[in-house]
């Protein structure tokens, strides 16, 4: 969501390369991360369809029947908005692989913790304030699992989420740790990262056939190829299209990434299922995902050099965090309330979310994240 890739990420420089490395201008590194920031936009927009109109759960409640109901044409196409999450990741690889590279282990901490969470802090707050209003029809957690919250950890240590979309950053930070330890801090080279990458890729698959929740929770093999590609198209940013290790690497990751999604997300068609997501609509989403990306890698969106990409790309993390819970409660005084039309509902609330997602980053993330970042690396 991070986001930033994700689930986040982060809107670093582009590392001086080495003297054996093609020459790039500053311009067309800046025009791809710009494209970048809007494809980030993009995916949560994916995620926000999903989940205003493409499940079921609390938001056919707040509509008042089923999304399949108000949206009988679109519905079935938001279904596929849940991949999002796995574009998500795909940028998130090439991200932190871009931000990584160079930096110091205690330098790559700071970025992450700095880029993660204040906005996250203020997120939570917010939902839990106003959930806990008694004219909202959607109940706060109990302080407990608040406060256990606040730390992204609440998965693991068996707290309820305040946010639904948190299990995205909990992988997000287990990345984060594999690629620290594995990359960072031996000091990113080209070797070393394909090493990583393909060491990964063998992991993950042993982890998916040993059935053991240690190495599912550690390796991540459902999504471990998302992030690997993400990576593999780093590497081809960086070293020129004609890499055949970093070709490897992204081939693999799409041929095993499309399974996951398919096993994860493919059902056969049934009467009592609120939607149905062929497999050839899911392959297609997330071949999608990673030519776009590539695209972006190679070059192929230097004409998108629109400052306001930029913002998009700022506000893409806020907006993830907020939309689903607090799109409820819009949806529900809009639509119910109100009485405005579905779609306009639709409109109103992923507009008034993008508002939320500014006011956030201006006066939560801008002035907390180079604090926060200074406290964990004053050398800096």
């Amino acid at each position: 969501m991070t986001a930033t890739e994700l689930t986040p990420g982060a809107r670093a420089a582009v590392p001086a390369p080495a003297p054996s490395i093609r020459a790039r201008s500053r311009e067309s590194d800046s025009s791809r991360l710009r494209a970048l920031d809007g494809l980030r936009l993009l995916a949560a927009l994916m995620v926000a369809a999903y989940h205003y109109g493409g499940r079921g759960g609390e938001i056919a409640g707040a509509w008042g029947g089923s999304p399949a109901h108000q949206f009988p044409t679109a519905a079935p196409y938001f279904a596929y908005g849940c991949l999002g999450v796995q574009i998500f990741f795909i940028i998130s690889g090439f991200v932190i692989c871009l931000s990584g590279w160079g930096r110091t282990l205690r330098a790559f901490i700071a970025s992450r913790i700095s880029r993660l969470y204040p906005a996250y802090w203020a997120a939570i707050l917010l939902v839990t304030a106003i959930f806990a209003l008694p004219w909202v029809a959607y109940k706060a957690l109990p302080p407990s699992d608040v406060l256990t919250n606040l730390t992204m950890l609440q998965q693991p240590l068996g707290a309820h989420r305040v946010l639904g979309v948190c299990w995205t950053l909990w992988a997000e930070m287990r990345f984060y740790a594999l690629f620290a330890l594995c990359v960072v801090l031996p000091g990113a080279t080209r070797s070393r990262v394909v090493l990583f990458c393909a060491g990964w890729t063998l992991a993950a698959a042993v982890a998916q056939a040993a059935h053991q929740p240690l190495l599912d929770t550690v390796l991540m093999p459902s999504y471990a190829p998302f992030f690997i590609g993400g990576i593999g198209l780093y590497l081809l940013h960086r070293y020129g299209w004609r890499d055949p290790i970093a070709w490897s690497i992204v081939l693999v990751s799409w041929l095993t990434g499309q399974h996951f999604a398919v096993a994860g997300l493919w059902h056969a068609p049934s009467v009592h299922a609120f939607s149905y997501r062929s497999t050839a609509g899911i392959i297609a989403v997330v071949t999608l995902g990673f030519v776009l990306v590539a695209a972006v890698a190679l070059g192929g969106f230097r004409w998108a050099n629109w400052r306001w990409l930029t913002v998009a790309g700022a506000l893409t993390y806020p907006f993830y965090l907020v939309h689903e819970h607090l799109g409820w409660v819009v949806v529900r005084a809009l639509h119910r309330t109100l009485g405005l039309p579905s779609y306009a509902t639709l409109m109103l609330t992923v507009g008034l979310m993008l508002v939320l997602a500014w006011v956030l980053h201006r006066w939560v993330e801008r002035p907390l994240t180079p604090l926060l970042k200074r406290g964990i690396d004053p050398r800096r």
